[in-house]
């Protein structure tokens, strides 16, 4: 099935190739998720940097099992009312945490260099535009098989997935509207934004390999969005966010002390919004 859009792949390999050698780009008119492609093909052995994008996704998934379906503007231009792709690579950090705040770090930047359209963080994987979801990342990885038993094991295969509302969507189920990129970018397209954050994006992971989050870190802080915010955890606790730590843990000081939370199952909400069961 061939997709409406140019994606600029040309373009996009172009300027990633003298940073991911051997980097390729493919687009697809639909797969169930490009985050679960990637994962299969790693499993499978097939571990060469690539960035594959979709315009529709038919089992899109966000964080702790969520939604995030792909939708399509039915406009004269059948404009993309949404980006969805995912970037895999092979990494080998030396420590992982703070990963998905240095990727919202680097996308948020792309997409509102000067700040002026407030795109903000939410911790640990949300882009928020006053208090509503703009884009979502979903981070995952998978340990290739090492070849021979005496060989040294391959580094983790890294899966970096991206959700952008480029125009629009419905809000059905959501008690807040999402924001999207054209509220302030009206001519923006899908495959241009993607053209716009893949090299910045490389750049960003490799740097996040070889320092871990400390580079990013006052540059999160600069955009985050629940720093000096009661904040609700999923567990029902409640306390005042004093933003995020060097190693990218959120800290939350909580009746019982200051709290460093790190684990990417627990949910956290300015408090007064309700958690909800789709991104």
């Amino acid at each position: 099935m061939n997709t409406t859009a140019a994606w600029f792949e040309d373009r996009i390999a172009a300027a990633v190739a003298p940073l991911l050698p051997g980097f390729g780009v493919e687009a697809v008119a639909e797969i169930d998720s490009t985050n679960t492609e990637l994962m299969r093909r790693a499993r499978a052995g097939r571990i060469e940097p690539v960035l594959l994008v979709a315009e529709r996704q038919t089992a899109g998934r966000g964080r702790l099992g969520r939604a995030w379906q792909s939708a399509q503007q039915s406009d004269e231009k059948k404009a993309a009312a949404s980006l969805t792709f995912s970037l895999g690579l092979p990494l080998a950090p030396r420590d992982w945490t703070g990963l998905s705040l240095a990727v919202g770090v680097s996308v948020a930047e792309s997409l509102d260099p000067s700040g002026a359209a407030k795109v903000a963080l939410k911790w640990p994987n949300d882009l928020w535009v006053n208090d509503r979801k703009l884009a979502g990342i979903l981070i995952e990885t998978a340990m290739p098989h090492a070849g021979r038993a005496d060989a040294p094991a391959p580094p983790r295969y890294l899966v970096i997935g991206i959700g952008i509302n480029i125009g629009p969507r419905e809000a059905d189920g959501m008690r807040t509207p999402p924001a999207w990129l054209r509220q302030w970018r009206p001519d923006a397209t899908a495959p241009e934004v993607l053209a716009e954050l893949a090299a910045p994006l490389v750049r960003s992971v490799q740097a996040f390999e070889a320092q871990s989050f400390a580079p990013f870190a006052e540059r999160f802080a600069a955009r985050d969005a629940l720093r000096g915010r009661e904040v609700q955890l999923s567990d029902g606790s409640v306390g005042l966010c004093e933003g995020v730590a060097w190693g990218g843990e959120l800290q939350v000081r909580t009746a019982d002390g200051l709290q460093l939370i790190s684990s990417d199952e627990v949910s956290v909400r300015p408090r007064g919004m309700a958690f909800r069961g789709r991104p």
